[in-house]
């Protein structure tokens, strides 16, 4: 047995696994699109993480959340600010559709930035695995909201389509709309690129938010250049439009959002963790496999075959070794608990 105890114990050093970190190990994780599809795919429903470049730590990344929003709250609600002093002077609906919309992305913070400041707080009696799961009711908040922004906008332009009026300072519209689309581009930029990197999918969908306003801020600017030429009915259009275009886009955060609340993770994090796993010298098999997303954070847990002849003290070994591995490549992990069932047996190892 001592032979055998030697064996595990040298695979505990930084050993095989890191020769091992081999180029296929991030390959599947370099998503590709082509064409049209692929482009418009990756602009509106991003991936809501890259391990690459990820932050490791817990509390740091809730930091990094709350800093996107606050700067994106304030570069949002002066754009907001913006836009409704030229609806004023305007009258254009598709430009007031555009500014509830913007506004309605700046709300839409509030409740992430405090479900980001909730995640740092410590478990209790009551929320054993703590707060993390209020990000993930942000996110849906996000979705309420948004769609009802669309509503507010499709009535407004409806009532305008029926009782058509004068725009006035359409020079000014073009502005907005620019301007609108310039702000949004810059914040969902921001976002998504903070959300990828601490894995919340809540802020990506925020993202995603902020850049629908993005397009639909150009769509004003269509709008705008089509009463210009002489088709008045061009504004409140475009208005229904932009609700349309809100709804649509709307999909994909929905799916994202509820995939979350339902405990979905991406099957290339498990294709990760497994390969993690199973590189260390000693284990046969992962047998049994979970993650779930709490928040921005991973936990999970695996159950692995060993060699019945194993000792104790090796398996041991082995199971610090699997941890290891797992939260080595896996960056958002927190929690991941392994059990040993050795080779052959009807349960796992006995202490």
């Amino acid at each position: 047995m001592s032979d055998h105890d030697h064996d595990h114990g040298d695979h505990a050093h930084p050993h095989d696994h890191d020769d091992h970190a081999h180029p296929h190990d991030h390959e599947h994780h370099h998503h590709h699109h082509h064409g049209v599809r692929g482009f418009l795919t990756e602009l509106f429903v991003p991936h809501t993480h890259d391990p690459a470049d990820a932050i490791d730590d817990a509390l740091e990344s809730s930091a990094a959340g709350v800093r996107a929003l606050k700067i994106s709250l304030f570069v949002l609600l002066a754009t907001t600010i913006l836009q409704f002093a030229i609806v004023m002077i305007s009258g254009s609906v598709a430009l007031f559709a555009d500014t509830v919309h913007n506004f309605s992305d700046a709300l839409t913070a509030v409740p992430l930035w405090i479900a980001f400041v909730l995640a740092r707080r410590a478990p209790t009696r009551r929320y054993t695995f703590g707060y993390g799961r209020a990000e993930d009711l942000a996110g849906l908040f996000i979705v309420l909201v948004v769609a009802a922004s669309a509503v507010v906008a499709a009535v407004q332009s409806i009532t305008r389509l029926a009782h058509p009026a004068i725009l006035h300072n359409l020079w000014w519209v073009v502005a907005a709309g620019l301007i609108g689309f310039a702000g949004n581009e810059a914040v969902a930029i921001f976002r998504i690129r903070v959300g990828r990197r601490i894995g919340s999918a809540a802020l990506v969908a925020d993202g995603v938010h902020a850049r629908t306003d993005g397009f639909t801020s150009l769509a004003v600017v269509v709008g705008a250049v089509g009463v210009m030429l002489g088709f008045p009915l061009a504004d409140p259009i475009v208005g229904i439009l932009i609700s349309v275009a809100i709804v649509v886009l709307l999909a994909g955060t929905v799916r994202s959002i509820g995939r979350r609340l339902m405990d979905a993770v991406e099957p290339d994090l498990l294709a990760r963790a497994e390969h993690a796993i199973e590189h260390v010298l000693g284990i046969r098999e992962v047998t049994s496999l979970r993650l779930r997303w709490t928040g921005h954070r991973l936990t999970g847990d695996a159950e692995i075959t060993v060699d019945g002849t194993t000792t104790l003290s090796a398996a041991s070994a082995l199971v610090e070794e699997a941890v290891r591995q797992a939260h080595a490549h896996l960056p958002h992990l927190d929690d991941f608990t392994v059990r040993v069932k050795p080779s052959g047996t009807g349960g796992p190892a006995s202490d």
